[in-house]
């Protein structure tokens, strides 16, 4: 699993300024993720990802807010990262962007700008 990582962006206005319980949080994450690793799982690096179950890697980071998520989406969208926004139903709001996983030099210039969530 040649440094295969997955990277899941949260948005960080959830909890600090809406107010989310940090299990709600964690749920959306979890969503995301689920969504995306079914909509991709005969991708060769989402099956290698899979096979070492033990050995993982993601990495949480933190969106300052919606327009922040909505943009790293954008960028995704238009440089062909497979990625799933999860969008929270029915409240419809966009909560989280989950990649599919990519070997790090292929996916890190795009979200190396953000932070570790904490």
């Amino acid at each position: 699993m040649a440094n295969i990582v997955q990277y899941i962006v949260v948005r960080g206005d959830l909890r600090s300024t809406l107010n989310w319980p940090l299990g709600a949080v964690i749920a959306q994450c979890c969503h995301a993720t689920a969504a995306i690793m079914s909509l991709h799982a005969d991708d060769e690096d989402t099956q290698a990802y899979l096979k070492d179950l033990d050995n993982m890697h993601k990495v949480v980071l933190e969106a300052k807010d919606e327009a922040a998520l909505l943009k790293l989406s954008e960028k995704l969208k238009e440089n062909e990262i497979k990625h799933k926004l999860w969008i929270e139903q029915p409240e419809n709001i966009p909560t989280c962007v989950a990649l599919k996983p990519y070997v790090k030099d292929v996916v890190h210039k795009y979200v190396k700008h953000l932070k570790l969530l904490k």
